[in-house]
């Protein structure tokens, strides 16, 4: 399916690396559902640029089996149809600063669930309200959004990156369960981006340190992620499912 006969709903889209997803898909032609909890102004600035035939901010927790239900049937009523792509991007508060983590002495089980309710239960979530669309359209793609952290824990977050690996998993038994509908599911992740809000606390010098271990060296940007999430929803990742790309200059490779 081209682009321009997509409904993408990208979850946090209000802000950071969300709406350089949307606004990428958004340049590619899609019609695109850009799902915020609490960045509002973000959001709805997007969509007012984009116009209403192109975009529709709506308010909805991911974690939420009922805030996602309603979130998806006003994508439909909007625009006369389901959603065919969906980019689980929306992150659970946190902030990539390693001197103030919590460290494996004081971490709270807590602090895990925050993260797996944000990374798997929401992507669980959207894939599941997603599944009557794709399936009546024969076609569906999800992507999530990972982290190369379980690859190389350079900053050991624990409770991010357990979280993220959990999804990597999620993301290859959909990959293997849904297939047979032609949906596709599969991960980009990345290491630190330059810069979004979850970096922003990040000091000068850890960027350096990973520009500098990188074979491109330099840091990767939200936009240039944003580019490989669309590929998985291109046409020429029509055979490609249940696979972790990792965009962060070659620093990670497998």
């Amino acid at each position: 399916m081209q682009f321009s006969e997509q409904t993408v709903l990208v979850t946090g889209a209000g802000r950071g690396l969300g709406t350089h997803i949307a606004r990428a898909f958004l340049g590619a032609g899609s019609k695109v559902v850009l799902n915020y909890r609490s960045s509002a102004d973000g959001a709805r600035e997007l969509a007012t640029e984009a116009g209403p035939d192109r975009a529709l901010a709506v308010q909805g927790d991911v974690t939420s089996p009922e805030e996602v239900a309603a979130m998806f049937a006003a994508a439909e009523q909007h625009f006369g149809a389901p959603v065919t792509t969906v980019v689980n991007n929306a992150l659970a508060a946190y902030s990539f600063n390693g001197d103030a983590r919590a460290t494996a002495a004081g971490i709270a089980w807590a602090d895990f669930d925050a993260q797996f309710s944000g990374s798997v239960r929401g992507a669980l979530n959207t894939t599941q309200a997603a599944l009557p669309g794709m399936k009546a359209h024969g076609f569906g793609r999800v992507v999530n959004i990972g982290t190369n952290l379980f690859h190389n824990p350079v900053v050991p977050y624990h409770d991010y990156t357990a979280a993220k690996a959990a999804l990597l998993s999620l993301t290859r038994t959909l990959a293997a369960d849904l297939g047979p509908e032609n949906i596709s599911v599969n991960m980009v992740s990345s290491g630190l981006l330059r810069t979004t809000d979850a970096s922003a606390a990040t000091p000068d010098e850890v960027f350096d340190y990973i520009a500098a271990a990188t074979p491109l060296r330099r840091v990767t940007t939200p936009a240039e992620l944003a580019d490989a999430v669309l590929f998985f929803a291109s046409p020429w990742a029509r055979s490609v499912t249940g696979q972790n790309l990792m965009v962060d200059g070659g620093l990670v490779m497998n």
